[in-house]
């Protein structure tokens, strides 16, 4: 009935008892012919021993290629179209998982579970750089997200995977797959759940990864939705033009004058470079839905 997929690299300190707890969960909640998936990304350690053992599916890759990477390999290996993503490490409660799934056959596209805790609040240097990136998610998607990157999901097999091509294979994957799903129009819910302390040490690169989640969101906007983005260009510019234009007549200043006119013209074609990008965008919907439509 459902797959679960675990992505793993030198998690040895928790694997082993995330598999016990999960097997557990699975087995209480009468799931028929459940599969567990663990994708072990490299790891130097024990993690492909101790999975092995634990008798689940291993997929192992030869040096570690990202998280995300690690979750579409599980993807593609899943045999069930009701998938479940969780971590390695004990920090999500696969408890949960039940509860989840009977919210995602409630009609939903995806159920993510929503980390509260302070384990979840502890850093004070990561809680800035989460608001910065949620406020910026929550603009591209225009709506509410309550956890942009939790990595405990429910959603269908074949909806992730016709994601893929814009799907991040590193730690920005979930972000990039909210994304995904908000800016097409599916339905996804939050669930709060408790968010543990993780066994062993974080494998986020806080500055690097960040920036690359940045450009994720950009990519998104550019790729579902580029007049939004433009459209922030024009009205930069245009802000410029105006308070140019001002202290140009009031200073009598030609140069701020000049620079004024200047923005306006270049916000106009800003915005004509806007409506080109989403008439591409357009143009390649529609590609994509004849290429879709069966035969007559």
């Amino acid at each position: 009935m459902i797959s679960v997929v675990i992505p793993a690299y030198n998690e040895e300190g928790a694997v082993g008892a995330t598999l016990d707890r999960l097997k557990v969960v699975l087995d209480a909640a009468g799931y028929p012919d459940y599969e567990i998936i663990l994708v072990n990304d490299g790891s130097s350690d024990n993690t492909r021993a101790i999975a092995e053992a634990k008798g689940v599916q291993v997929i192992s890759h030869p040096h570690n290629l990202g998280y995300g990477h690690s979750i579409k390999a599980g993807i593609n290996a899943a045999r069930h179209e009701i998938l479940v993503i969780t971590d390695a490490d004990g920090t999500y409660p696969v408890e949960e998982i039940p509860a989840l799934v009977e919210v995602f056959q409630q009609g939903y596209h995806m159920v993510v579970g929503a980390r509260t805790g302070s384990h979840y609040h502890e850093s004070l240097i990561k809680m800035p750089l989460r608001r910065i990136l949620k406020w910026l998610v929550e603009f591209a998607a225009s709506r509410k997200i309550s956890d942009i990157n939790s990595g405990l999901r429910v959603f269908t097999r074949s909806h992730a995977r016709s994601f893929f091509n814009q799907l991040c294979n590193t730690f920005s994957f979930t972000t990039s797959l909210t994304l995904a799903y908000m800016m097409t129009g599916k339905f996804v819910t939050y669930v709060e759940i408790p968010y543990e302390q993780r066994t062993g040490n974080t494998k986020v690169r806080l500055f690097k990864d960040s920036l690359r989640t940045l450009q994720y969101i950009a990519q998104a906007i550019l790729y579902y939705n580029p007049l939004k983005i433009f459209l922030i260009m024009c009205i930069t510019l245009l802000g410029i033009a105006g308070v140019s234009i001002v202290l140009g007549l009031v200073l009598q200043l030609k140069s701020a004058f000049l620079l004024g006119v200047g923005s306006i013209l270049l916000a106009m074609l800003v915005f004509a470079m806007g409506l080109l990008g989403d008439l591409l965008r357009q143009i390649m919907d529609a590609q994509q839905n004849r290429d879709q439509d069966p035969p007559l």
